[in-house]
């Protein structure tokens, strides 16, 4: 129990310092508080500086801050003046197709690492060793944009990107891991015994590996977020990236906040979840 309060404090004071570090960075990112709507001529004096005075309130970081946490703390998020809508319905409208995304790159990319990583550490075929090495380091090279514009251009399932931004990952570590365990003593003595490959591996590869791979899974779900924002943004896909690439553009302090915050929250608790039952496995 200390544990998981050691961990709580922690996610909630990086959720309360990363929010205000991205509040101030978009406050001082260059063009901040101009309004595009300045731009059409048939607007008159008045209504450019009506415009001005309204974004002047997001002017000061801390009193921002201040009264966003206030809002949270009731359950408003605040409005997005750029789409025009309550930020509580632009996420709970787009999360779930980012929460798909997320999901199915998991998936697809673990069983793609591990279908490859299980085979070389227990077979040790240098063959399918380094046709694997090649394969991952050609996705390791490619960043999530670039994949993602291929899929597109090829009319692909934009979805898939993130699975292949997972899966070297996934089999890099997992090979190396489970390659240093296949070599433990015990290990090399089941196998002297005669123990078949399967039972060597559940039996004794397996648990010994576990708590490192549940780690691993923690931070493969803040790889996979993170790869969702470029992917969506660039293959249209109606979620959390696609909503933060238009609240950055259009400087929607708001928007981009609650977006940070929930990025982070995530990946907090993913990687905390991991950790904790990572110790557990190893007890």
């Amino acid at each position: 129990m200390r544990r998981v309060a050691q961990h709580i404090a922690t996610i909630l004071l990086t959720v309360v310092l990363g929010g205000l570090l991205g509040a101030t960075l978009v406050r001082f990112a260059p063009g901040f508080g101009v309004d595009e709507e300045e731009l059409d001529a048939r607007r008159s004096a008045a209504s450019i500086e009506a415009l001005r005075q309204s974004n002047r309130t997001e002017s000061n970081v801390l009193s921002f801050y201040a009264h966003y946490l206030g809002g949270m703390a009731h359950g408003d998020l605040g409005f997005s003046r750029t789409l025009n809508r309550p930020v509580s319905e632009l996420v709970s409208d787009r999360m779930p197709e980012t929460l798909k995304s997320v999901g199915l790159g998991l998936i697809l990319g673990w069983i793609l690492g591990l279908a490859f990583a299980i085979p070389v550490a227990m077979s040790r075929s240098w063959a399918l060793d380094l046709t694997a090495g090649i394969l991952t380091g050609v996705l390791l090279c490619l960043p999530a944009a670039v994949l993602a514009l291929l899929f597109l251009l090829s009319r692909a399932p934009a979805r898939l990107v993130i699975a292949l931004i997972i899966f070297p990952k996934v089999f890099r570590y997992s090979r190396n891991l489970l390659v240093r365990t296949a070599g433990l003593p015990h290990v090399l003595t089941a196998r002297a015994k005669g123990l078949g490959g399967l039972r060597v591996f559940l039996w004794h590869v397996l648990p010994n590996a576990g708590p490192q791979l549940l780690a691993l899974a923690g931070v493969s779900v803040s790889l996979a977020f993170a790869a969702a924002i470029p992917v969506e943004a660039l293959c249209d896909l109606p979620g959390i990236g696609q909503l933060a690439w238009k609240a950055a553009l259009g400087r929607d302090l708001f928007l981009l906040l609650n977006l940070t915050m929930i990025v982070t929250v995530v990946t907090l608790i993913a990687n905390s979840s991991a950790d904790l039952l990572a110790r557990r496995s190893a007890a």
